[in-house]
Order: structure tokens, then sequence, then C-alpha cells
């Protein structure tokens, strides 16, 4: 069974924004400052409604066809339909298992939206089984199916008040977590043309998230302990070979069980 932990990293829309507003005149950054305005007008907060975030990278740990690998789609000057499209071709050509960390809740109705507005083609994700009786007990978009795993959602029983946070979670776990960044300093990454960072940010995310599900495996007796080292160790053994700097300390933090 292929998996891929996924998660995404976003930043305001300002094109949309500059529409929605009717804003033409003013520059990204005011832009973005305007929407974040009006939202806090309308929540209290300044987390934009999801249609309004733009998603600048998708970082995948996978496992695929026995094979471990940590990767990124999209660099600091991918159109945004280029990039979830290349996601859900791969989904098409892998058929995985996707795992994520309130990927139900953020990260999958974002790419809905995303996907909608570019006027891309995901069959496979959105497949319930009129063309492929296997979905039909178990697809993408069934919250309570296994294609798509959220482990924050099912550890939570399903219930929202029991959510954790993935960095917390991580932590106690003796993984690593946030690693000197978090997700609200994102948009001031980008702005400042620190696009790299913003796309290891999002790598160490995917890696605790991959690691965590291999510790839910486990818990639920797919894992026997021996299988639950091996994958550990195959997910140790590829970040060696990458010798990439943030893959390194990400290496250094984990306190291997």
């Amino acid at each position: 069974m292929n998996v891929f932990a996924f998660d995404i990293e976003t930043v305001p829309d300002v094109t949309g924004g500059r529409r929605l507003l009717g804003l033409e005149g003013l520059d990204d950054h005011q832009v973005a400052e305007a929407m974040l305005a009006v939202r806090r007008g309308e929540s209290g907060g300044d987390f934009l409604r999801l249609h309004l975030h733009r998603v600048v990278v998708i970082s995948v740990a996978a496992r695929i066809g026995g094979k471990f690998r940590v990767f990124s789609i999209g660099d600091a000057d991918s159109d945004e339909g280029e990039v979830i499209q290349r996601f859900f071709d791969g989904l098409e050509r892998y058929v995985p298992r996707l795992v994520s960390w309130n990927g139900g809740g953020f990260d999958l109705p974002v790419l809905h939206y995303r996907a909608l507005i570019h006027g891309l083609s995901a069959p496979r994700y959105f497949e319930t089984g009129d063309n492929d009786r296997e979905f039909r007990w178990d697809n993408y978009l069934n919250r309570f199916h296994e294609r798509h795993t959220d482990l924050m959602d099912v550890l939570a029983g399903f219930q929202p008040r029991a959510n954790a946070p993935l960095d917390e979670i991580a932590t106690l776990c003796g993984l690593p977590g946030k690693l000197g960044m978090s997700g609200g300093q994102v948009r001031a990454r980008i702005e400042a043309g620190d696009f790299a960072a913003v796309r290891d940010y999002c790598e160490t995310d995917v890696l605790n998230t991959y690691l965590l599900y291999l510790r839910f495996e486990r818990l639920r007796g797919r894992l026997d302990e021996a299988g639950y080292r091996d994958a550990c160790e195959q997910v140790r053994e590829t970040l060696v070979e990458a010798g990439r700097p943030h893959l390194d300390e990400f290496l250094a933090a984990w306190h291997r069980d």
C-alpha cells in the first residue's frame, strides 16, 4: 500500500481578494492587509476563510512501492494551479492512502476550492464508487473512511473539542515537532522571498505526521514492534542519505523509542 502523508502551506490569495473587495490599485501587501482586516471584523481573528488561501507548496512524506522519500511540489515561481494538479496527478498514479493532521478541516477543503478556481481535474480523488466499486466503501471524501486518514480527527474520536496540535503531540511522542518556524510566519517568509524556509518547514511537518502515522499503525495492531522499528529506520536512513540541513536538524531532534 502506498502512503502519502501531506501538508500544504498557504498565503492570502491577493488576486482573489483584490477582485472580491474591489481593491484595484493597491499592491499585494496592502491587499493582504485589507483582507485580514475584513476577516478580523467578521470573526475577531485573522485566519482567512479557506477559499481565500493560495497554496504555495505541498510537501509529501511518501512510501511508494516499499520505498520512502520526502519531497515538495512547487518552487518560488510555480503556478498554484500547476502545483495542485501535480498533487492530484500523483494520487491518480499511485492511489495512496492520504495521511494528514487536520487535512479534513483545512488542507483538503483548500485544495478543493483552489482546484475548482483553476479548472483542474482530479477524477480518482473524487471517485466514490460509480466507476470503481473499490471506492464505494473506502474513498478520499468520506470522513470515516481510511483512504484519507486525518490523524487529528481520528485520535480525537471525531470530536472537535478533543483536537490537539500536531506540534504538541509530536513533541510528547519524542518527535521534533516545529523546528524554528510556525504557520503564522509563512506569509512573511514568502513576501521576503524565502521560499526555501517555507518548503523546509512543510517537509518537517509531513515527517512528524508520517512518524505519528507509524505509531498509530502500531497502536491499532497493523504494525508489530519489529515492523514499526523497521519503518522508522527506513525513514532515518532516507534522511541521512539526503544530507539536507533541515533534515539533519530533524534527525538530531528525533528521540527514537
